[in-house]
């Protein structure tokens, strides 16, 4: 199974990453729609899209405004979005204004459930994330394989437990060591946290992204300091494919 990493970016674009947005085409899931989201045409396999919210801030959700000409041509018939009821509230009523964006998608709106059966099989699962204003991390669980998806939020090990053991976790890390107080203070993640988490859950690998968009360098976050607590982590970049 191919992931795609479509956006790698927090906050706000840069020349090197976009904002958040990670695909896995051969099932139709995507997770965040930040600004990655541009991309999604070129990497569909299943018509019918699923997409997962985190949370409601725009580095996350504004590429849902972005497929009109996809959907407008069939190259995607339906989109269904899941989150939370806070998230797909502020989506249809902040991001759909009518003087914001008058052409209103039609999507399909669904608020998560305890479990939800997707593509493959598989059940994805959600928890709740340390952020200011609310984020929720996702674990999906197929016969043959695992992953989960935790971004924004203060990796303080309260959700070590429901990642625990997967095959794959896609992880935030804003902030290398040296950017400790300014994670604290955002409600984001630093580099030996994150590794920390990886290695208390027992997951097989982790992949680090939303990456403060300030720093445009090859290794960001300081790669072996989380190597040295994890040995199997890498950084994203924008269109890193993973085989799961």
């Amino acid at each position: 199974m191919r992931i795609v990493i479509l956006g790698t970016g927090g906050y706000h674009p840069n020349e090197r990453r976009h904002t958040a947005c990670v695909m896995i085409p051969e099932r139709g899931i995507i997770f965040d729609a930040g600004t990655g989201f541009f991309r999604v045409p070129q990497f569909v396999e299943q018509k019918k899209l699923n997409v997962f919210l985190s949370h409601a801030h725009f580095d996350h959700i504004i590429g849902l405004t972005f497929p009109l000409v996809a959907l407008h041509r069939k190259e995607i018939e339906a989109i269904r979005i899941f989150g939370d009821a806070k998230t797909l509230q502020a989506v249809q009523i902040h991001l759909f204004a009518e003087p914001t964006f008058p052409v209103v998608p039609d999507f399909e709106y669904v608020e998560l459930a305890e479990s939800t059966t997707v593509p493959g099989n598989g059940i994805l699962t959600y928890c709740p994330l340390n952020h200011p204003g609310g984020s929720i991390g996702f674990r999906i669980d197929w016969p043959e394989t695992s992953l989960a998806y935790i971004t924004d939020t203060i990796a303080d090990g309260t959700y070590t437990d429901f990642v625990a053991g997967v095959d794959l976790l896609i992880h935030e890390c804003n902030f290398p060591d040296s950017g400790v107080d300014l994670a604290k203070m955002t409600g984001h993640s630093y580099t030996t946290s994150v590794a920390r988490v990886a290695a208390e859950a027992s997951v097989k690998r982790l992949v680090l992204t939303h990456i403060d968009p300030q720093l445009t360098s090859d290794d960001p976050i300081d790669l072996s300091v989380a190597q040295a607590i994890f040995r199997e982590t890498t950084i994203a970049q924008d269109l890193d494919e993973i085989e799961l």
